[in-house]
């Protein structure tokens, strides 16, 4: 009787501490400098978690180091629902990449929803004189090593993504990393670098004003928001299929109610018009799936990544 009681009140005690989540701000470390993909999903969740939980949710960028920076700050934090991450497909990479990483994103991490995927874009500088992917990789294999491409950091999707592209072209192009698809973007647009494989998103209104030129999307489906863009595959790399996914995840021994109404809360949002219209306007394709399927994603990505790093021989010390 009496273990009975106490089991039943440490029970109703938990129960309490997850039904009063939250009791103060939450906040969503993005692992990127402001301007980015993962910077305009996490502000626009932000606004709509503030509003469904009561609470203000806090957006802090913690850049550098491929992401992984603000996911060790993340999987190291309080498991008390309160500091999140906006994760995203570099996580997966840098499991590969980085020898000596502090944390283990499989393990330490929680995953709640994969928010959203965005396609990413081949752009180029105007001033490249390549106007289609054909005419791109004849000017790289004529002048191997002199072209550029950014990313938004070391072992991230845009990397692997400009190294898949290098092996499957045979063209030499030199990776420029950066802390962000900001200050990628930047340069990109002042000519210090000649391309990027970045996600639409930064790249869009740029395109669109003809400040940057969209030679190709590298998913196997364009793009809704540059419809008239043909693939990589149309553009005669077969095959070629990658785009990046972001989503939230909780230090992993956040109590599991509180995973379940974060889930619940994201997947509602999501699904709502106003969260839908938005994603549509940076290019983003809405998600909000559960912590399971996100979790198959993760490891099922972890290793394809795997292969492909070890193929395109990227190591990070």
């Amino acid at each position: 009787m009496q273990t009975a009681a106490i089991a039943v009140l440490l029970g109703s005690g938990g129960a309490a501490m997850a039904q009063a989540w939250p009791a103060k701000n939450v906040t969503i470390v993005v692992p990127f400098a402001t301007g980015g993909t993962t910077d305009a999903i996490a502000r626009t969740l932000g606004q709509e978690l503030s509003k469904n939980l009561g609470k203000p949710v806090i957006v802090e960028n913690k850049p550098g180091a491929g992401a992984t920076i603000g996911a060790d700050f993340v999987a190291k934090a309080k498991s008390d629902g309160y500091t999140l991450l906006l994760g995203a497909v570099h996580h997966t990479i840098a499991s590969s990449v980085y020898k000596k990483l502090p944390y283990d994103f499989q393990r330490d991490l929680a995953p709640v929803s994969t928010v959203a995927l965005v396609p990413n874009v081949l752009v180029v500088n105007p001033k490249v004189p390549a106007k289609n992917v054909s005419e791109l990789i004849a000017l790289a294999k004529k002048t191997p090593g002199k072209l550029t491409f950014g990313s938004n950091g070391n072992g991230t999707g845009q990397h692997l993504i400009g190294a898949q592209f290098g092996i499957s072209s045979g063209t030499d192009i030199m990776h420029v990393p950066y802390k962000g698809s900001g200050p990628l973007t930047i340069d990109l647009l002042a000519g210090q670098i000649d391309m990027s494989f970045d996600t639409v998103t930064p790249v869009l209104s740029h395109i669109r004003a003809g400040k940057l030129r969209a030679l190709a999307v590298t998913t196997i489906k364009r793009s809704a928001a540059l419809p008239d863009v043909p693939t990589l595959d149309e553009a005669g790399l077969k095959g070629f299929d990658q785009g990046t996914w972001f989503g939230v995840l909780a230090p992993v021994a956040t109590p599991k109610d509180v995973v379940v109404r974060l889930n619940a809360e994201i997947v509602k949002i999501v699904n709502s018009p106003d969260f839908r219209k938005r994603m549509d306007e940076i290019g983003a394709v809405p998600i909000g799936n559960s912590s399971a399927e996100m979790a198959a994603q993760i490891k099922t990505d972890t290793e394809r990544f795997a292969k492909l790093v070890k193929e395109a021989k990227v190591t990070i010390e």
